[in-house]
């Protein structure tokens, strides 16, 4: 056997073997995730403080130029193994063109032990096993004596105190039990590499199944459902993997497959099937929609936060990944035929931004007034946070999140559809479907910030830009969330004129 196979493309194989096989082969097909540098950063950010776990350390990275020098990395991982250093990070091994790095490598009786990290809380062990026991494979295998494997993952009960323990931000679990149990799957997973990765004419025939549902878990999926008739069953609102799954394996696969079949009955997904193959007027169930709006009085304000999570916390109080609001946009109009107001809010960056949102938000928000935003679970938590941070603010606060009525409710509940909307009742799947030809409410024609993970990448990275970039990037956040309560404002009136 002869591999040219890191961690990576092992743990991508784990998932599909079809996956390295479009990385090596076919890059091109790959869409591209936005999240996934900050994903990478985060990652980065996390190992690194996570190499100070066990005290001092020596990191074994070697760079030429902007890439690894694989070669020069096991030669020193060999002389720190030597000296017996305590933690060696990075620790580099290859046997056979398989290659792997060792976040943390720490010397443990008459042997060595891997310690796993993960920016995650997430503690399930299987998800991690196939990356661990292939790190174990090819250490065993390069004469090394593995006496534990260890998963590093971030503690979600962590509370920062103003004193980052690291002790306490990292939860280190035994992961032997699951790795011992993947182990034996991973000559069988590599026979397959071995297969599929020396041939770049036959793709690897395998089917869609339940874990490549939709390109958050597989960047691939686009070229792997290109057969797809659009829409198709994996478009269906709601509709459990499993069960879409079965749909497909059984050939009922497009919208009129599945009407055909009467095998749905739920009234939502029905009606979806129905626009979805004949040309439908909107759908508007007048009465349930009137009855909604009889909710909301005047002054009537539009609320929408964007928020910041941070894997290592960084203000008081706060857990890993906490949802921290830095911003806000807020429309409103006072009475029946009013002008339409804004104000907005957006912190300094640099600086915990939750005590000057909360102060401003109170100010700029009357108790008792009706307030909507747009999936109100988001901003309800948001506003229950604050309160809990700073008690003395918090019966406004809470008095605010008591009076928030949600403008998704029509559209989720079922009482408004159009075919444009598709299985998604988001504002972004909303907005262009009641509005296709306004370009002042097209989120691609903003400059910079055109979505919540723009935003959320943009606020953090203002703290290390000069003055000018800055102050560009303040500009195109405030048009971002602006447009957020514009388009929840927009939707109102939609709702108004279609119960008159």
């Amino acid at each position: 056997m002869s591999l040219n196979l890191s961690k990576s493309k092992y743990c991508s194989l784990w998932q599909c073997p079809k996956i390295p096989w479009l990385q090596k082969f076919r890059p091109e097909e790959r869409v591209f995730d936005e999240l996934l540098q900050q994903r990478m950063a985060v990652g980065s950010e996390v190992g690194d403080l996570a190499m100070g776990l066990f005290g001092d350390f020596v990191e074994v990275t070697v760079l030429d130029g902007d890439r690894l020098d694989l070669a020069r990395m096991i030669e020193r991982t060999a002389e720190e193994m030597a000296k017996e250093t305590p933690v060696i990070c990075e620790a580099s091994f290859s046997w056979r063109g398989l290659y792997c790095a060792v976040d943390l490598l720490r010397r443990e009786g008459e042997g060595w032990a891997i310690y796993e990290v993960k920016s995650s809380t997430h503690e399930d062990k299987s998800i991690y096993a196939a990356d661990v026991a292939y790190q174990k494979y090819v250490l065993t295998h390069c004469g090394v004596h593995v006496t534990g494997t260890y998963l590093v993952v971030l503690n979600r009960d962590y509370v920062f105190d103003g004193t980052l323990r690291t002790e306490e931000l990292f939860r280190v679990t035994d992961a032997s039990e699951a790795v011992e149990a993947e182990f034996p799957n991973i000559e069988p997973n590599l026979a397959l590499a071995e297969r599929f990765l020396s041939d770049p004419e036959t793709e690897p025939p395998i089917d869609l199944s339940e874990r490549c549902n939709n390109p958050y878990i597989c960047a691939f999926w686009g070229h792997c459902a290109r057969h797809l008739p659009k829409p198709s069953v994996f478009d269906l609102y709601r509709l459990p993997i499993k069960k879409k799954i079965n749909f497909y394996r059984k050939g009922l696969v497009s919208f009129a497959d599945l009407i055909g079949a009467q095998s749905i009955t739920n009234e939502k997904q029905l009606r979806q099937l129905e626009h979805g193959v004949r040309e439908c007027p909107d759908y508007v169930d007048r009465e349930q929609i009137r009855q909604f709006l009889g909710q909301l009085s005047y002054p009537l304000f539009f609320l929408d936060f964007e928020t910041v999570q941070t894997a290592i916390p960084r203000y008081i109080g706060t857990r890993p990944y906490a949802q921290i609001p830095f911003q806000y946009s807020l429309h409103w109009i006072e009475r029946e035929g009013g002008p339409l107001m804004h104000r907005e809010f957006l912190a300094e960056p640099g600086t915990d931004p939750r005590r000057a949102l909360a102060e401003q938000l109170c100010a700029d928000i009357p108790q008792d007034v009706c307030v909507t935003a747009y999936y109100m679970g988001f901003e309800c938590t948001r506003i229950q946070e604050l309160a809990d941070t700073f008690p003395d603010l918090a019966d406004h606060l809470l008095n605010i999140r008591d009076h928030i009525v949600d403008l998704l409710t029509p559209f989720q509940s079922g009482w408004y559809y159009n075919r444009a909307m598709g299985g998604s009742f988001s504002i972004k799947s909303v907005l262009p479907a009641l509005f296709p030809d306004d370009p002042a409410l097209n989120y691609h024609n903003l400059e910079g910030i055109h979505n919540g993970s723009e935003a959320m990448a943009a606020f953090p990275a203002m703290e290390h830009m000069t003055p000018e970039e800055r102050a560009r990037t303040r500009q195109n956040l405030l048009r971002y969330c602006e447009l957020d309560t514009y388009a929840m404002v927009k939707v109102w009136e939609k709702l108004r004129q279609a119960v008159t």
